[in-house]
């Protein structure tokens, strides 16, 4: 099943949603569901975090499992895998028998599994909904949802993501939601190498970026990375990389995607070559520029030679194919 939210947003009068993780994406999400008309409670542990949400017009509570209490759907954004599996731990005997479990984070397959083991083994409904759209998505409310779980689920889910987002996918059982987004962002992750490259070699030739943007933006070359998140400033005058790489998808977290498609590659033997190298690419410019800037910024280390990881593999190789001196002189 698939949907679209494009027509009138859902009225939650008398829905109590419990949210819990209110940074940079809940926080806006959270607010959505506020103006559709539901009673939200939410809880973070970052005092910023929870002032945002309280001038959005949330209710806040001291702790995650007094957010649950009264709740008839429990809604999580959280960093990790971990922080799913700790929370749900603490919070699925807390709530009413049948609250229905929605968690939007993004984590790997096999946690989002045992996170829906958890809920229903304590008589409750679950899904697991990563979002792609990032900080912007969250915001205007346009968000894309892609779904794991039954189809009695996913349906009751739908109803409260349509406040949130403009397009809803079922993707399959507990933990397909997730897989279709690692796969999404491994994707995505190398578009937006491979659109640097091509920006940085078009300049090394003498193009302007806007003559290879209005070439590649309506030929063969064209992709999402390029048309909406262009990662040179000028073209697509809302993409970060006009505010200095500030806002938007953070390099840190795509380098956390890149890693779960890497770890679920691995498990299924699965070779994704271009995946890895995109991993280890994200993984030197995190470590010399640092987690905060959009994903696109990345061109600023390909840009200047930067961006290439180390070769430990192919060190060891240069080392055994190197000539025994000791032999060939003796």
């Amino acid at each position: 099943m698939s949907g679209t939210a494009d027509g009138e947003r859902p009225n939650l009068a008398g829905r109590r949603i419990a949210f819990l993780g209110l940074g940079n994406m809940g926080g806006p999400m959270a607010a959505n569901l506020v103006r559709a008309g539901a009673q939200v409670i939410g809880y973070d542990p970052v005092p910023a975090a929870v002032e945002r949400a309280r001038q959005a017009g949330l209710v806040l509570a001291a702790h995650s499992a007094a957010a649950v209490a009264e709740a008839d759907t429990v809604v999580t954004m959280l960093p990790t895998g971990r922080h799913v599996l700790d929370c749900y731990a603490e919070i699925v005997a807390k709530a009413g028998p049948g609250t229905l479990f929605i968690d939007c984070s993004t984590i790997d397959a096999a946690d989002a599994r045992a996170a829906a083991v958890a809920a229903v083994a304590a008589g409750q409904r679950a899904c697991d909904s990563p979002v792609s759209g990032g900080v912007t998505g969250a915001e205007a409310g346009t968000l894309t949802f892609m779904l794991g779980g039954d189809g009695t689920t996913v349906a009751a889910a739908s109803t409260v993501l349509a406040a949130m987002g403009r397009r809803i996918i079922h993707c399959g059982g507990p933990g397909a939601g997730q897989a279709a987004k690692i796969c999404n962002n491994m994707l995505l992750g190398i578009t937006m190498i491979g659109v640097s490259e091509a920006f940085a070699l078009g300049r090394a030739l003498g193009l302007t970026d806007q003559a290879l943007f209005d070439v590649a933006s309506v030929s063969s070359g064209q992709c999402w990375a390029l048309t909406t998140n262009c990662p040179v400033p000028g073209p697509v005058p809302t993409s970060p990389a006009n505010r200095d790489y500030q806002g938007g998808f953070v390099s840190g977290l795509m380098l956390k995607d890149l890693n779960l498609a890497r770890a679920a590659a691995d498990a299924q033997a699965v070779d994704t070559v271009l995946g890895r190298t995109a991993a280890d690419i994200y993984a030197a410019f995190v470590d010399t520029d640092g987690p905060g800037r959009d994903f696109s910024a990345v061109i600023t280390a390909i840009g200047h030679g930067r961006a290439r990881p180390v070769d430990h593999q192919q060190d060891s190789r240069s080392e055994q194919n190197q000539p025994n001196v000791a032999e060939e002189t003796g």
